[in-house]
């Protein structure tokens, strides 16, 4: 089935967004100021299972709506960052890790004005990308459950870093590809708009070359 997007906004998946968007706020409360961890916790396992949920939504009702397209990554990268804000003022996790994950969102920040230049908006989310954030999204409780004492913080401890690891590789191997793409589009771009000044700048010779024949034929 062909996926439809629109302009609505009132769907399904655009209202899970939205409420998973609400929840950042909350979730970073939660971890920052009373540290109930198990109810954040709570709250990111909502929202990874609305994430997938309005995804399937969209694809199986023909939901897929142009604002969709942009609340469901911003979501996900809001996340990642809150958590990681999270963890990094609670010395669970050093600020380095906060640091690289936040310049490849800057760098692809940065990008956006360049590719509006050349008439593209922005890069629909590949494979790469989303399994970077899955990757991100499953560190991120296990390093919370990490900081308790016992087997199971230990055990935590070297899944969640493992996925920590993986999804920060994977995020920056997707923003590389991200390049990649929006590169091979520019210079098509190029391409493109130097084939049509040829055009021109042809259409505009022959013509002055067809009024010069013009002027030096006879008068009948």
């Amino acid at each position: 089935m062909t996926e439809i997007t629109t302009d609505r906004v009132w769907t399904v998946p655009n209202l899970l967004s939205m409420l998973r968007l609400i929840g950042v706020p909350v979730f970073l409360w939660l971890v920052l100021v009373p540290q109930a961890d198990w109810w954040a916790l709570g709250v990111l396992a909502f929202a990874g299972v609305s994430d997938w949920l309005d995804g399937k939504i969209a694809r199986a009702w023909n939901q897929t709506s142009r604002l969709g397209t942009v609340l469901d990554p911003m979501a996900d990268r809001l996340y990642i960052f809150a958590a990681l804000l999270g963890l990094v003022v609670r010395g669970i996790v050093p600020w380095w890790l906060m640091a690289v994950l936040v310049l490849r969102d800057a760098l692809i920040v940065l990008a956006l004005p360049v590719m509006r230049y050349y008439g593209y908006g922005t890069l629909p989310v590949n494979f790469a990308g989303k399994a970077a954030t899955l990757c991100l999204l499953y560190s991120f409780p296990l390093l919370f459950v990490a900081g308790y004492a016992g087997i199971v913080g230990d055990v935590a401890r070297i899944m969640g870093w493992a996925f920590a690891i993986w999804g920060t590789a994977i995020y920056w191997w997707a923003g590389l590809l991200y390049a990649i793409q929006a590169t091979r589009l520019i210079a098509e771009s190029r391409r493109a708009d130097g084939a049509t000044g040829d055009d021109s700048v042809s259409g505009v010779a022959a013509t002055t070359s067809d009024r010069a024949t013009d002027s030096e034929r006879p008068a009948d």
